[in-house]
């Protein structure tokens, strides 16, 4: 073994397993975004709320959950820590107090309290979503982003896309319909995605 070899896989065995995860979230795990006991922001948020930018459409600062990503995800110059910023002016709409449908057709589960569509109605930022870029839909690693942008804009999307059902991933309350990585049964053909208990539920009184 080269030596240079031999000093890159002793480098990579230092690393904490953290380091060689896949998603963003995913290396700094739970309490990169939550504090027990020492909270700076609702849902025990680790970060507080960033009140300094401002949504470009109504001239005042963000609030909800938009507000706690924004606590990163926005240039440190604006209030955030600059990790993966966005800009409210260059980004698809987020922060909304409401959707117009005729822009938008957007499914009640990708919608928060009072009918906001926030970061979360794109993104379920947990480690568990194995999808691209913590999206809700899975894109094929971002190839088919068309799939993902259909739920919303189905007047817009081709046939073929449409024809593709789409299931949403939620981590966001331990009733949802969380759809973990499709698996090979021993049949080889994919397993369905588990039942959620509502589903399960109006099954059983049928």
């Amino acid at each position: 073994m080269s030596l240079v070899r031999g000093l890159a896989l002793a480098a990579i065995a230092a690393l904490p397993l953290s380091a060689l995860a896949t998603g963003g979230h995913d290396a700094v795990g739970c309490t990169g975004c939550h504090a027990i006991h020492t909270a700076k922001g609702e849902i025990i948020f680790a970060v507080a709320s960033n009140k300094q930018v401002v949504n470009p459409k109504t001239k005042q600062p963000y609030s909800g959950t938009t507000a706690l990503c924004l606590g990163c995800h926005a240039d440190s110059k604006e209030g955030g820590q600059g990790y993966a910023p966005v800009s409210g002016h260059m980004s698809h709409p987020y922060g909304l107090a409401s959707v117009n449908p005729k822009v938008a057709k957007v499914p009640g589960e990708l919608l928060r309290e009072g009918g906001r569509f926030e970061c979360l109605g794109c993104h379920d930022p947990h480690p568990s979503n194995p999808y691209y870029k913590y999206l809700r839909v899975d894109t094929a690693k971002g190839s088919k982003m068309d799939a993902f942008c259909g739920v919303c804009h189905p007047i817009k999307a081709d046939q073929a896309t449409m024809r593709e059902q789409a299931v949403l991933f939620t981590s966001m309350d331990e009733t949802g319909n969380r759809v973990m990585p499709k698996a090979q049964s021993s049949g080889g053909a994919a397993a369905a995605p588990a039942k959620t208990p509502a589903a399960a539920e109006k099954k059983s009184k049928k």
